[in-house]
């Protein structure tokens, strides 16, 4: 057997031993060198992330709700405001009895009535209802709020003597409060929970952020109607902060970092609170005059709800928007409502000059007797006919037609219609002003609405709704508030079910859409600056806590519709024509015109009164629209309400921009407001025109 030679054995184990060191070594430094790579990567690249993680585990934030921003009238007055307050909460524990709530409830009196403050004072009786103990405003797990506004001592006694009342709690809190005078009520809308459903649907997307600032609580008051929604983003603010550091088990281990709350901004509206005052009251007299009038042609039994809208000719500024009855929107207070109390305000929660609402009445049987605030223009469809006619050529400005009292249309037989004039007036030979002045059917059905379609039979429908949405009838008025309605247009259902003929010839003097006030007042408007659709403004400036102006709101044209000059100068001598009592003796001119739009409802016909109105007639700068529904004649039963808004913009505004009164001079201690805070910082103000 051949012997291995011991040197080359030797050798070799060298050898292998060198090369298992020197893979040692590699892979020694290989896997140092990936451990200084991660380590690097970990400290340069994913460093910052981890740290925000470290932190984000290591503290806690809790909440701190803003202080909603106050809204102002265009003078600087407050309309709805939000103080901070400390309010006294009562929750009810299981198994608690009625009586033992009822019995705390004096004791709690006792205490409010020894150490609270004489001006906020509540009965037995409002804290037993501030419980809710039948649960008609909540569910047994929500605290009630029993009193806010406690004063110093009332806090200092209930936290020391906690353990005496079961149940109680002291919060601090934002409380939204409103004019109690009702001004603007349903254009300025209302606070509701968060957490009571507004979270899933108007605030579905609003709720989804990351951003701790802007996260909704769930006890949060947000907007639900009118300019508090329109405006939540600017009015509502961002939350505070207390950030507290925490361990991994999760608990406070030392004291927090404050953020503070930021309050939201205030707006300031273009309403001008004399205006809108007269407005209001201007409704209110009149609905009772119609239904207490022995006067036969006036008399309106059923005349129980009005609308107005007051809306600048030149700027778009809304200065008066009136929905009548309204109603004390401090019953809001808190975000939450019993239902007797909705019930006693759902018929007029709504605002009626954007979307439909029916009178006082509770059951629905009786609702269907009755129309809505959205009704059929009438005659104050007119001038606008007439410019239709003019501008298709129709006839000419000089063309003249016999209204002999009748217009009929139709095959002969039963399908035979005709049109004829209120009370069964004859007019004789009419040019197209005088035709708006005596405001005459037969002229609208024969040389408007018969003669487009016999222009163009096709085609007809569909040139009548171009015209008339360019003016805003049946179009979005993009006023931004919610649930707007854009009116209802009938003349494309009466071109399917009966005829295109028929359809223009109704449509013609106003009888194929019913539209809201605010639309007629657009409309109104648009005439009046021969063809400039202006957009809606409801409020003039945004200022910060500090009272600066952080956003101003410009007039904003829409769309414009060019006529020649003499078409626009030819209905507002028709306009000029129009016989209204109540404004012969007024000392400035008025473009006006008044409807009647009869309605079918229930099988029964209703008449509603409806007013439209610039002035000064050879400048318009201001344009009104009324509605009354079943208050008969517009000249009857709108156009007294009208006056009385223009006299109030002319004697607190001036058609010349030089108010021909001062407001009066408002009470020291502001009455009118439920604690009312000082005025806003600066005023915004409506009368220069641009």
């Amino acid at each position: 057997m051949v012997q291995e030679d011991p040197q080359k054995r030797e050798i070799a184990n060298r050898r292998n031993f060198s090369f298992r060191l020197n893979l040692f070594f590699f892979a020694t430094f290989f896997l140092f060198s990936v451990l200084i790579v991660r380590l690097a990567i970990l400290q340069f690249v994913e460093g910052p992330s981890l740290r925000e993680e470290e932190e984000k585990r290591g503290s806690t934030n809790v909440l701190i709700p803003p202080i909603r921003g106050n809204i102002y009238d265009s003078g600087g007055k407050a309309v709805a405001y939000s103080t901070s307050t400390q309010s006294l909460y009562y929750s009810i524990e299981p198994g608690t009895k009625k009586e033992d709530s009822v019995a705390l409830a004096a004791r709690l009196l006792e205490e409010f009535q020894r150490d609270g403050d004489p001006k906020s004072a509540v009965t037995l009786e409002q804290i037993v209802k501030n419980m809710d103990l039948d649960y008609k405003k909540n569910t047994v797990s929500v605290p009630r709020r029993i009193k806010s506004g406690l004063t110093p001592k009332e806090i200092a006694y209930f936290m020391e003597n906690r353990d005496l009342y079961s149940g109680i709690d002291i919060v601090e809190e934002s409380i939204r409060h409103y004019d109690t005078s009702k001004f603007a009520v349903q254009l300025v809308g209302y606070l509701k929970k968060f957490g009571g459903g507004a979270e899933n649907n108007l605030y579905k997307d609003r709720a989804k952020t990351d951003d701790p600032r802007m996260k909704y609580l769930q006890q949060e008051d947000v907007g639900f109607d009118g300019l508090e929604y329109m405006f939540q983003d600017v009015l509502r603010g961002k939350n505070g902060l207390k950030t507290y550091p925490v361990n991994a088990a999760s608990r406070i281990i030392g004291p927090p970092v404050i953020t503070k709350p930021e309050k939201g901004d205030n707006i300031y509206l273009t309403i001008n609170r004399q205006v809108q005052e007269a407005t209001e009251q201007a409704i209110l007299d009149q609905l009772h005059y119609l239904q207490t009038t022995s006067e036969r042609d006036k008399h309106a039994e059923n005349a129980k709800t009005g609308y107005a809208v007051a809306m600048e000719v030149k700027t778009g500024k809304v200065i008066a928007m009136a929905s009548m009855p309204d109603y004390d929107a401090n019953i809001w207070e808190g975000g939450k409502i019993s239902t007797d109390d909705y019930d006693k305000i759902s018929n007029v929660l709504q605002n009626g000059t954007i979307s439909p609402v029916i009178g006082p009445y509770k059951d629905p049987k009786e609702q269907r007797k009755h129309p809505s605030s959205i009704v059929f223009l009438g005659s104050t469809q007119k001038p606008l006919s007439i410019l239709i006619g003019l501008n298709e050529q129709l006839f000419t400005t000089t063309t003249t037609y016999t209204d002999t009292g009748s217009f009929y249309y139709g095959k002969e037989g039963s399908y035979r219609r005709r049109i004829g004039n209120a009370k069964g007036h004859v007019y004789g030979v009419l040019d197209p002003a005088r035709a708006i002045g005596k405001s005459s059917n037969p002229f609208m059905a024969k040389m408007v609405g018969d003669a487009l379609y016999r222009k163009d039979p096709e085609n007809g429908v569909q040139i009548w709704d171009s015209y008339v949405k360019q003016f805003g009838l049946g179009a979005d008025t993009e006023s931004g508030l919610l649930n707007e309605s854009d009116g209802v247009i009938g003349y494309f259902h009466e071109q399917e079910a009966a005829s295109s003929q028929s359809a223009l010839i109704l449509a013609s003097f106003g009888q194929m859409g019913r539209y809201t006030t605010l639309q007629l007042a657009q409309y109104a408007a648009t005439m009046a600056s021969h063809g400039k659709r202006m957009k809606p403004q409801f409020v003039n400036e945004v200022r910060d806590s500090e009272g600066n102006v952080v956003q101003k709101f410009q007039p904003e044209v829409l769309n414009t519709v060019n006529f020649p000059e003499k078409y626009w100068k030819e209905i507002e001598d028709g306009m000029l024509q129009v016989s209204v009592t109540e404004f012969n003796n007024a000392p400035y001119k008025v473009l006006r015109k008044t409807g009647t739009s009869q309605q079918q409802v229930s099988g029964a016909t209703v008449e509603n009164s409806v007013f439209i109105a610039s002035a000064p007639a050879d400048d318009p700068v201001i344009s009104v629209a009324v509605v009354i529904p079943e208050g008969g004649f517009g000249a009857y039963g709108a156009a007294p309400v009208a006056r009385k808004i223009l006299d109030a913009y002319n004697d607190y505004i001036g058609f010349d921009g030089v108010p021909k009164k001062q407001p009066a001079t408002p009470p020291a201690n502001g009455a009118g407001n439920a604690a009312t805070p000082p005025t806003g910082t600066g005023t915004a103000n409506t009368t220069t025109q641009p």
